[in-house]
């Protein structure tokens, strides 16, 4: 089986997906530095502008409010995908929720050193009142 198409590497992608499921839910920045690249980047857009921010601006966000669990709120994570460019490339399509807001994120990883790291994200947001 080439490196390509490895299982091993799907788990391991897996993995930090799960860590990033938990990291949004709890609001655990500490897992979040885990699994975000420290070059890594967020971007969204409201049709007219593209947004980006800096993994720093986004974990600012994300400290900055109360976290799903702290609010009760159902946790509602899933991978709808994952698709290996190569050994060290990784695309996964994910759905969470901090409700009223349902997101599809599209998660890019590359594999370093220390493992599989999101190096970037775009997501879309439904709000649903």
């Amino acid at each position: 089986m080439s490196e390509r198409f490895n299982d091993a590497s799907i788990a391991d992608i897996t993995a930090v997906l799960t860590d990033y499921f938990d990291g949004l839910y709890d609001g655990d920045l500490e897992k979040f530095a885990r699994v975000f690249h420290e070059d890594s980047h967020l971007y969204f857009t409201d049709g007219d502008t593209v947004t980006d921010w800096p993994r720093e601006k986004y974990f600012e966000i994300i400290a900055g409010r109360p976290s799903p669990a702290s609010q009760g709120l159902a946790r509602l994570d899933k991978i709808l995908s994952i698709h290996k460019a190569g050994p060290d490339t990784a695309l996964a399509t994910v759905n969470c929720a901090v409700p009223p807001r349902y997101f599809t994120d599209y998660l890019t990883f590359v594999r370093t050193s220390e493992g599989w790291r999101i190096i970037s994200k775009t997501f879309h947001a439904d709000v649903h009142e």
